[in-house]
């Protein structure tokens, strides 16, 4: 068994060398790798010295190089980490440990249940972790607490089958909701948190990478879940449709007149696309179960081969 320690890097120069060591002394059979993705500091001098394997992502994003991590890595464990110093390499050997003996897929370091309220000081991020994670839970009806923790392990099979679509922050959100819809085995593991040393910046864009964040639920929702997002827009469409009609057919009633005829036509038409949006959401969802089933046949050919 082999473990690979992966770390995306982006100006991270005052952090790097003491994140490489550390994970170095915790697990010193792992192979460390860190990529560098066009940092305009030594980053990739320093942890190359450190004695970590280095390599390059010319495309900007944190999503673009997990990707070429996950396509490059041949590994029996994989773990992710930020090169920031924010989460201490004690507890890698508890998510290795999850992936490897109880054959959990993602080992997840759950920030939120220790020490990431207290340590963090943007009140935004906060905000935010929690509104992703309750928009998480709602949707997919179960309880991860920590969505985008950028700690994380995983198994060869879910690395090697992972699509990554997201290019930038959102690629916590995605791998998450990914293993949620194709029931991969998940693992909670809590971990400690520590705010950023002085001199390091973070390069997370709390508003921006926020609505890319939102924006990545919605669309996984309707990919992964369609007939209960399309039902969603029927439901709001058809309470729009019936507060313009009702008033119409009130009159109608007491009067026998039609006087609002634009009304009326508005209604029907948000009516009309109220029905077409949920038979939409029927159609899309047999494509969606067909997705799943190719995928679960998918994974056994992997195991097979493997």
């Amino acid at each position: 068994m082999n473990t690979a320690v992966l770390i995306p890097c982006y100006n991270e120069a005052v952090t790097i060398k003491k994140v490489v060591e550390d994970f170095k002394k915790v697990l010193p059979h792992a192979t460390v790798y860190v990529y560098d993705n066009n940092s305009t500091d030594n980053t990739a001098q320093i942890a190359l010295e450190a004695g970590a394997v280095v390599r390059k992502e010319h495309v900007q994003g944190k999503g673009n190089v997990i990707r070429r991590m996950f396509r490059e890595i041949d590994a029996d464990c994989y773990i992710i980490v930020d090169g920031d110093d924010t989460y201490p390499a004690i507890h890698a050997a508890d998510l290795e440990n999850a992936v490897l003996n109880n054959r959990a897929d993602m080992a997840i370091g759950d920030r939120l249940s220790t020490t990431y309220f207290s340590e963090n000081k943007r009140q935004f991020h906060n905000t935010g972790n929690k509104l992703v994670r309750k928009l998480i839970q709602m949707f997919w009806n179960i309880k991860i607490n920590d969505i985008m923790t950028g700690y994380r392990a995983f198994s060869r099979r879910f690395v090697k089958t992972f699509p990554v679509m997201s290019g930038n922050f959102e690629i916590e959100t995605e791998m998450t909701i990914h293993a949620l819809d194709k029931r991969f085995a998940i693992a909670q593991i809590p971990v400690d948190y520590k705010d950023r040393p002085e001199g390091s910046f973070s390069k997370l864009n709390t508003f921006s990478d926020g609505i890319s964040v939102l924006k990545t639920i919605a669309v996984l929702f309707r990919e992964y879940r369609p007939l209960a997002f399309f039902s969603v827009v029927a439901g709001v469409l058809f309470v729009a449709a019936l507060i313009l009609f009702i008033p119409v057919l009130n009159e109608y009633l007491h009067t026998g007149l039609v006087p609002r005829f634009p009304t009326l036509f508005v209604a029907v038409f948000l009516a009309l696309a109220a029905l077409m949006s949920f038979f939409t959401g029927l159609c899309l969802d047999v494509i969606a179960v067909k997705s799943r089933k190719d995928y679960e046949l998918k994974l056994i050919e992997f195991d097979n081969k493997s």
